[in-house]
């Protein structure tokens, strides 16, 4: 595995003077690219032929510099590695470029310099650790079954990595479930979870190493909220097929996002559970979380908040909140996305002299 050594090695030969923020041009780029400008970074897209021109059309938003490859498994070849490293890159990882990269090709193959804890993608890419991870936090979760035959109520079936709801399907029973799992040929590499009733929110936050704490429960950062968000899924349009569902409806890929306010009482739980994931990644991965996360929960009345994954990096829905959310807005009297707010992270540690705390 790649060691903080072996990437603050790589950083000794940086031109702190010249960094780039570079990513892959997918999921939140273009949010990323605006941040970093605002911060006056030079910008770094890695696109295919394909996307490229697509992203050279947004002014404000389109990477100073392009590095294209045929496919973005490219990324790990060593010529595209070494140019990284020639342009002083800082890699931001998002969920394409964990999906399209893997989260252990990350760790044992990637040596560039990325912002944050790269053990994070690890952790949150195997739903078994994830899971690890928020019962030792005191998190309340949905029940898993460990067989097919344990299925006593409905289930939702989830698959590990960043696919963004593609392939979840969902069983009223232990036979509706086996006869899905035999019909679609799953064997291994899913996870079958309770089907918690609730409204979906999905909170972003932002941890800092470089600022004192703020928050009660965590005692090496700040924590700050960001931003909420909904994600649009197909299945939420299947009203449109009543009293006939369409069985196309049955599809949890995420399309799209909308914003959320949530009622303030609420902010207290979402905080508490932030911090005690946050405290508990401390102990398990260490430095712990660093830079955005977001906690993906359910909300019933009777329940409260109910965790059933955590993103441990930027998420789509901040995409929502270019220039800002109701909530950046207590902390930065600015705009401020979380593609800037990392921007303005790494900007801060280097006039610290703190840039290696931050990245790995």
């Amino acid at each position: 595995m790649i060691s903080r050594e072996d990437i603050s090695a790589i950083l000794s030969r940086y031109d702190e003077n010249n960094l780039k923020i570079a990513t892959v041009c997918s999921h939140s780029a273009l949010q990323i690219f605006h941040g970093a400008r605002m911060e006056s970074f030079t910008t770094i897209g890695i696109a295919t032929a394909r996307s490229r021109p697509y992203y050279e059309s947004f002014p404000l938003a389109r990477p100073d510099i392009f590095i294209e490859v045929g496919s973005y498994d490219e990324i790990l070849r060593r010529d595209v590695q070494e140019k990284l490293r020639c342009e002083n890159a800082i890699i931001i990882p998002h969920g394409s470029f964990v999906e399209y990269i893997g989260a252990e090709n990350i760790l044992e193959h990637f040596l560039v310099p990325m912002f944050g804890n790269r053990l994070t993608l690890l952790w949150e890419g195997d739903r078994r650790r994830q899971r690890e991870w928020l019962e030792k936090a005191g998190i309340p979760t949905p029940r898993i079954y460990s067989s097919p035959s344990e299925v006593d109520r409905r289930v939702i079936v989830k698959f590990h990595g960043a696919k963004g709801g593609s392939r979840y399907f969902t069983a009223s029973d232990r036979f509706d479930l086996g006869s899905k799992l035999q019909k679609l040929g799953y064997t291994e590499g899913y996870v079958i979870e309770e089907y918690i009733v609730g409204v979906r929110y999905y909170p972003h936050f932002f941890l800092s190493l470089l600022e004192k704490p703020n928050v009660s429960g965590v005692d090496y950062g700040r924590l700050e909220l960001l931003g909420i968000d909904r994600r649009l899924e197909v299945i939420d349009e299947m009203h449109r097929g009543w009293p006939d569902v369409i069985e196309e409806y049955m599809d949890f890929t995420v399309t799209g996002n909308q914003p959320v306010v949530l009622r303030e009482k609420l902010l207290v739980d979402l905080l508490e559970i932030a911090a005690r994931l946050a405290s508990t990644s401390r102990k398990l991965f260490y430095p712990g979380l660093i830079g955005p996360f977001c906690i993906e929960t359910i909300y019933n009345p009777k329940r409260g908040f109910t965790v059933f994954e955590v993103s441990a990096r930027i998420v789509a829905g901040t995409n929502l909140y270019i220039y800002g959310s109701p909530y950046s807005a207590f902390y930065y009297d600015e705009p401020m996305s979380t593609g800037r707010r990392m921007a303005r992270e790494i900007r801060e540690a280097i006039r610290k002299n703190r840039l290696e705390s931050i990245l790995y």
